[in-house]
């Protein structure tokens, strides 16, 4: 199937409901391992922080390849807030190669979470997955990540 195709389908049927709380996941391009340099890591970083008023973090964690990002949207589109924090990354780590690049692949998947689900739980996972990769044997050793209960 034609990349385009998947990417649009990746679209259909997402909704946006302030509020709601979302995991969100995206990809680098060709599964590039772009966040294994730190100062690139600490791109996606920025680009998530500063997009406060627009999307409560809850947590993230950036992998080498790919984020989640454990969030709840405050205002806006779900898809351009997630646009903005893959925008900004890119430029960022432009801007410190002297050139442009291709960060991301096109979408990125979302789950909606329900109101009785526990946030905790779900951000356990989320931030474990540096543990569960094997890039570390303590979380506190892995620089990349970020939870509100912390």
């Amino acid at each position: 199937m034609p990349r385009k195709a998947r990417s649009h389908r990746l679209r259909f049927g997402r909704v946006s409901e302030h509020g709601r709380v979302y995991l969100v996941t995206a990809v680098c391009a060709d599964r590039q391992a772009w966040f294994s340099r730190f100062e690139h890591g600490r791109c996606c970083v920025h680009a998530i922080r500063e997009l406060e008023g627009e999307a409560n973090t809850l947590c993230f964690v950036v992998m080498p390849d790919h984020m989640h990002w454990l969030m709840q949207l405050e205002a806006g589109d779900l898809s351009r807030v997630v646009q903005k924090v893959k925008g900004s990354t890119t430029r960022r780590i432009g801007q410190l190669r002297g050139r442009p690049c291709k960060v991301w692949q096109p979408g990125f998947h979302d789950r909606a979470l329900r109101r009785e689900e526990d946030l905790q739980a779900v951000a356990r996972y989320v931030v474990a997955n540096p543990l569960r990769a094997g890039l570390v044997s303590n979380l506190r050793h892995y620089p990349l990540w970020d939870a509100i209960w912390l």
